[in-house]
């Protein structure tokens, strides 16, 4: 029997590029964003089913989980992948900014990952949360200012390696993938040889780089409260 995962931000970028990673290794997939049923990165498949709706709300989640649990049976697995990346010196963030931050990358994982825990225990055969993150958390780059993000994204990294405790004895398994700069829509408009500075390797990674590392440590049945750094070595240090 397949089993099913669900991918928050699955509309473009590293979530439509999870969502097909999986799909093309055989899982049932619910992917959610606030627009994924117009999403044309997504492949029309009997294996997937699309939920529309803000992952900063709790109403979101039930919604999520309840489609897969009647689609497919069940929740193998969760990728929270939705999230926002606001960029700039310290002292320019805005009250706005520090709230939509919050709401979308700290709101966002909290309900929808609640609600498959709880799917998770009920079922009582283990599962499988891995969060995305970013290589700043543990090697800030003065070139690229980043800190108020920091707030949620380390907070994250923090809360998965207590769940990852919390939970070993029930087999749920919670990770993080760290990536640094990735080819999305989010750098289209950020000059490529700048990016390229950003990780000792100098080079820039794919979606693909991503999806496999998500799906590793998705199904890595040994592999909890730990941090997959896909970021060309950025979090060696200075180079």
């Amino acid at each position: 029997m397949s089993k099913t995962v669900i991918v928050t931000g699955a509309s473009q970028g590293i979530g439509a590029g999870v969502v097909k990673g999986f799909l093309d290794k055989g899982y049932n997939v619910a992917a959610t964003s606030r627009t994924v049923s117009q999403s044309a990165e997504l492949p029309q498949s009997e294996k997937l089913v699309r939920v529309d709706g803000d992952i900063a709300a709790a109403a979101t989640a039930v919604k999520v989980v309840d489609a897969a649990v009647s689609k497919f049976g069940g929740v193998d697995a969760l990728v929270n992948n939705a999230g926002i990346f606001i960029a700039k010196p310290f002292i320019d963030y805005s009250a706005d900014d520090l709230s939509a931050l919050i709401s979308t990358n700290v709101d966002g994982f909290f309900y929808i990952t609640q609600q498959v825990v709880k799917q998770m225990l009920k079922q009582k055969s283990g599962g499988s949360v891995v969060s995305i993150t970013t290589s700043l958390i543990e090697n800030p780059n003065a070139s690229l200012t980043a800190s108020v993000p920091m707030i949620t994204k380390g907070g994250i990294d923090a809360i998965s390696r207590s769940l990852a405790n919390e939970y070993a004895k029930h087999n749920i398994r919670f990770n993080t993938v760290a990536p640094g700069v990735v080819d999305t829509p989010l750098h289209k408009n950020n000059p490529k040889d700048f990016l390229k500075t950003l990780s000792p390797l100098g080079t820039i990674s794919e979606v693909q780089d991503i999806v496999d590392a998500v799906i590793y440590a998705t199904e890595a049945r040994q592999v909890t409260g730990d941090v997959l750094h896909v970021d060309g070595g950025a979090h060696a240090g200075k180079w």
